[in-house]
């Protein structure tokens, strides 16, 4: 873990009893905090008719966390190509990377982000969209590069701007997509831990350089909950629990307060389903997590970046949970 760089994933979700402007204040005081701890990279991500998620205008928030932080980098995790215009992602990126020089993230997803319904309503082809991933992909790079002034057809003012492109994916087809391309990686083992250790292993192995990267560029998206012990973590982990099986409800409801009895609130098998989930997290004291990604990294081989979710009630200890990380992170360094 020496040269391990630590970044943040945040859904912008709505706590109980908050309102949809408080979860966007949340948004910018956690942003801020992390710029305070000398986080890498804040990311956001795009979800739509989601009511317990204000993260549909994915653009926007960006813009608005970059006007509010001073040092980093804030991106998509992802923006979701099947539902933009590679024309109008570029436009979007390239006007907050003139404004925001050096600090802009561009990382791309296949999936809508939605339910099917929905992804209809936003899709601009919905029969082909994540199956012209690809293409879309070279069409944004294209739209960035400098030989891109000459064309007709410009993302004005894209062209030539140093936008970093991530690959986003949960399965091993994207691993070998972001190897074919040479593009970072990024696994989200937050919510779709199964084929994580394929998925890694593929993308190192296949790996093609390019003119962005001369060697693989890993991360892994992990759920993380440090706390003073090992017990008040488990306890403010319960919190992740729900929110998971409300995910799997189809309730999509508002972030709960911890619960000393998560049996009660669960089923059997949904309780089992969140134990799952809690052995590919990070949850515990700074000791515990430190063993937890040092045993992480034996099972699923070594990674450059480590970009954690942290659903935490609580924001004064959700706050208290990214800084301890940090600090086991740099006591191990």
């Amino acid at each position: 873990m020496e040269n391990l760089k630590l970044s943040a994933l945040n859904l912008v979700p709505v706590r109980d009893g908050q309102d949809d402007a408080d979860a966007l204040s949340d948004m910018v005081s956690l942003a801020q905090h992390l710029d305070d701890l000398g986080y890498e990279r804040y990311w956001i991500a795009e979800h739509h008719n989601a009511p317990n998620l204000v993260s549909s205008a994915t653009a926007l928030l960006i813009q608005h966390t970059l006007e509010h932080t001073d040092h980093i980098r804030v991106g998509s995790g992802g923006i979701m190509l099947p539902n933009h215009a590679p024309l109008v992602v570029a436009e979007q990126f390239g006007t907050m990377a003139t404004l925001f020089p050096n600090r802009v993230d561009l990382g791309l997803g296949r999936a809508p982000g939605t339910d099917m319904m929905t992804a209809s309503a936003l899709r601009r082809d919905q029969h082909n969209g994540v199956y012209q991933f690809p293409e879309e992909i070279e069409e944004l790079q294209t739209f960035f590069s400098p030989e891109n002034e000459q064309a007709y057809v410009r993302a004005y003012p894209a062209a030539g701007k140093d936008i970093p492109l991530y690959v986003l994916g949960s399965s091993t087809d994207s691993a070998h997509l972001a190897a074919r391309k040479g593009l970072p990686y990024v696994f989200a083992g937050h919510f779709a831990p199964q084929q994580m250790k394929d998925a890694i292993q593929i993308y190192k192995e296949l790996f093609q350089p390019s003119d962005v990267l001369d060697k693989p560029y890993m991360i892994v998206c992990l759920n993380a909950i440090v706390a003073e012990t090992d017990e008040q973590a488990q306890y403010l982990a319960s919190t992740q629990a729900q929110v998971m099986i409300s995910i799997l409800r189809g309730k999509m409801q508002p972030v709960q307060p911890p619960t000393d009895d998560l049996r009660s609130v669960l089923t059997e098998r949904e309780y089992e389903l969140a134990q799952q989930r809690f052995r590919t997290s990070l949850i515990g004291s700074e000791d515990t997590v430190k063993e937890q990604l040092n045993a992480f990294m034996e099972h699923y081989g070594s990674f450059d970046e480590l970009m954690v979710v942290s659903y935490i009630y609580d924001q004064d200890l959700q706050k208290e949970s990214y800084s301890r990380l940090k600090h086991a992170l740099n006591d191990e360094k």
